[in-house]
């Protein structure tokens, strides 16, 4: 593996896409199969490839908090927990290298909305399973899931059935009136308990799109990958054309400028995209001013309309010793509504066959070494966050505010959903299983004892997105017209979950690797669109 020093030996490429993540990695993998286009791919964390804390899925709990992690904290909390961090990864693949590759295709209605109620033209369900097929390949959807791609770069299998305690949790569900059920068959899980899909393969490499995207085309001759180079700022000329990026590189902390010929994809994330806008002067006005940022472009909505999946946890002593493997410790999704008459859940949980103290132990409570937990998080939270500059240094975090539980539904659906994690475990087929309540404990049952609960020990499934969101031309809170154009801007395009325009009922991440598959395709159909206008502007002169 070659230096920072060693590998900008050449500076001027076709397209530059920022950000090796989950978005960014399939944008570069898929635009570089035309042989006649060169394509960099700028990642500020090291390769992925060797390192098997990163590529051995059941260790990616080490991970969070590590040097491998930008470890973002978050600004005080009126009504959350201000101890909290935003896990977000400092390594190729980006989060899909950093996360438990829970592998959900979203429901239609998700995608629809980004249509029919945002705008975004061209994004709608039959767009997006298309894409779906595309990206992935899926040996164990089985013959009742004819909509599986089995040719794609991302590998998903089923988690097998290994964990008792997990079945025992599936029964129970079924006893509390939560049927057993398959994911990613095509319909919208309304009600219902199952294993997970994974993007994982056989051997237990994680599925990362870096794995998936990367590795096998690091060689091809018209791809660069340049790893360790943190972006700086983009590079925009006097008529607002995005032009390359200037990079630091870790080793000497030299800056250098990169030039595109043709576009520059940014992929940074919901936290760093909109930083990074911000700091090349696209962004609120105001805002840019205070923190000496001269404004090129006054996007309003530029770091705003941050969403998460907000997290709370329920832990029990096990009556017996917990499995002492597994593909990567949270292997079984619940979903269930505590209204009447949704299209979507608004509950989901997740199963862990792993204590999960990260927020409760500094307040007091007690732990275990063998346990099990569920962990209730509200699948559309009407809270919004923002993310800003804290300075016009690109070293500084930026400052994100989530602002969990602003929106009181935010909070009631998850009092409901510690109340229905007790109602599931209070079943006979867990008898056998559940010990004592750890945390919150059984003296905690009103409603307020419940949020005050919440309130201090909250946690994130590291679900941020949303902040670059894409729109309608005319909305001026989209930074982003449907085909991931930034406005005022031309030849810039964002591709990861910042453009969400709400976030999707499930783990997102299958989603953001086809976010980066769309984008690959409006790249590819504008150059053709170029190609055919100089083809017939030739043959008219």
């Amino acid at each position: 593996m070659s230096t920072p020093e060693e590998q900008i030996k050449k500076t001027t490429f076709d397209y530059i896409v920022v950000g090796g993540g989950s978005a960014g990695a399939a944008v570069a993998s898929r635009l570089s199969e035309d042989a006649d286009v060169e394509v960099a791919l700028i990642e500020a964390g090291p390769d992925d490839r060797g390192k098997e804390v990163i590529l051995r899925l059941d260790r990616w709990m080490e991970l969070l908090e590590s040097g491998y992690d930008w470890d973002y904290p978050i600004e005080a909390q009126e009504n959350g927990n201000s101890f909290m961090r935003h896990a977000r990864a400092k390594v190729m693949g980006g989060c899909s290298s950093h996360n438990s590759c829970i592998a959900f295709w979203a429901p239609r209605e998700d995608i629809d909305e980004w249509e029919q109620r945002f705008g975004a033209t061209g994004w709608n369900a039959e767009m997006a399973y298309e894409l779906y097929r595309r990206l992935e390949s899926n040996e164990d959807a089985g013959p009742d899931a004819p909509h599986h791609g089995d040719s794609g770069p991302v590998h998903l299998m089923n988690i097998p059935a290994h964990d008792p305690s997990g079945q025992a949790l599936l029964d129970a569900c079924e006893q509390a009136g939560i049927p057993r059920t398959a994911f990613n068959t095509g319909e919208t899980v309304i009600n219902g308990a199952g294993l997970f899909q994974i993007n994982r393969q056989a051997d237990g490499t994680r599925a990362s799109s870096s794995v998936s995207y990367i590795h096998p085309i690091a060689d091809r001759p018209n791809f660069t990958l340049l790893t360790d180079l943190r972006a700086r700022a983009l590079r925009i000329d006097e008529d607002n054309t995005c032009t390359g990026v200037d990079v630091v590189d870790g080793a000497f902390g030299r800056t250098r400028a990169l030039t595109a010929r043709h576009e520059v994809i940014v992929s940074a994330g919901a936290i760093d995209t909109p930083k990074l806008l911000m700091l090349s002067g696209i962004g609120p006005a105001e805002h840019l001013r205070q923190n000496g940022v001269a404004v090129r472009v006054d996007s309003p909505g530029v770091g705003e309309h941050l969403q998460d999946h907000p997290e709370g946890v329920i832990q029990w002593e096990a009556k017996q010793p917990m499995t002492e493997t597994s593909t990567q410790w949270w292997e079984i999704g619940i979903f269930t509504t505590t209204e009447d008459g949704l299209e979507r859940p608004d509950l989901m949980f997740h199963y862990g066959s792993v204590p999960f103290d990260m927020h409760t132990l500094r307040q007091g409570y007690p732990t275990t070494e063998n346990g099990f937990c569920l962990t209730p998080n509200v699948t559309h939270a009407r809270s919004r966050g923002t993310v800003r500059l804290r300075s016009s240094d690109f070293r500084d975090k930026p400052l994100v505010d989530p602002r969990y539980f602003t929106d009181p539904h935010d909070m009631r659906v998850m009092i409901a959903g510690i109340r229905t994690a007790r109602e599931i475990v209070a079943q006979p087929a867990m008898a056998a299983w559940a010990g004592e309540e750890l945390y919150p404990g059984a003296e905690v049952q009103t409603d307020e004892q419940i949020r005050d609960y919440i309130t201090k020990t909250h946690n994130t499934v590291y679900h941020p997105a949303g902040s670059v969101r894409m729109g309608a031309a005319d909305d001026t809170m989209s930074p982003l017209d449907p085909e991931l154009r930034v406005k005022g801007i031309t030849r810039l395009r964002v591709a990861d979950a910042s453009v969400m325009p709400t976030l999707t009922t499930v783990n997102p991440n299958i989603t953001v690797m086809m976010i980066g598959e769309r984008c690959a395709d409006l790249v590819k159909q504008a150059r053709a669109a170029s190609t055919q206008d100089r083809s017939v502007g030739a043959t008219a002169s």
